[in-house]
């Protein structure tokens, strides 16, 4: 079962699911947002309209060739929450609960960026010392990189050695709009 401010996977295989999955989009104040949920109200994938593709690839590789079958349709809870981070509540994704593929590595990532609190950035050395493996920051960048829910799994709080804004699958005005409506100080990027 996931727990909530986890994620959970059984291994990196594609994994099954018998059912179909939810396809939602949600506008936001920076783009329509592509929602994945499953039949118990968990967050699969999460991304950008503007990048559909990107998204149906990361389920084919998560799912199989036919990446789940999806269908229209909503999880209130995922949705609410997202509408109430949107709206100012910061810790409304805490309560978000995620089932994703990824290397036992990736998800030891993806665990610890859900520790970072809202209004705090931290470096990709700062994760990889974090986790304990102080040498394998281009690793955890590869793994930030390979999120498949972003902003519930902030990895948009994860920026670059000198503080400034690095790589994020939405765009960096994305990034640098998320970081500010969370707080965060940023320097000059």
């Amino acid at each position: 079962m996931a727990s909530v401010g986890r994620v959970e996977a059984s291994s990196s295989a594609p994994m099954k699911t018998s059912h179909p999955l939810l396809l939602d989009r949600l506008p936001t104040p920076i783009g329509v947002m592509l929602l994945v949920t499953d039949d118990r109200e968990r967050l699969r994938a999460l991304d950008w309209e503007d990048h559909e593709d990107r998204m149906r690839r990361l389920l084919r590789r998560h799912y199989g060739p036919s990446g789940g079958t999806l269908v229209a349709g909503s999880s209130l809870r995922v949705r609410s929450a997202l509408e109430a981070y949107f709206a100012g509540d910061l810790r409304a994704i805490d309560r978000v609960p995620v089932e994703t593929g990824g290397t036992p590595f990736q998800r030891e990532v993806w665990a610890a960026l859900r520790r970072i609190p809202a209004g705090d950035t931290m470096t990709y050395g700062g994760l990889a010392a974090q986790i304990e493996r102080r040498t394998a920051v281009r690793a955890v960048g590869r793994a930030n990189g390979a999120n498949p829910v972003g902003i519930v799994v902030p990895c948009h709080r994860v920026i670059g050695a000198d503080a400034t804004l690095t790589g994020y699958g939405g765009g960096l005005e994305r990034k640098r709009w998320l970081l500010r409506h969370e707080g965060a100080t940023l320097g000059a990027s």
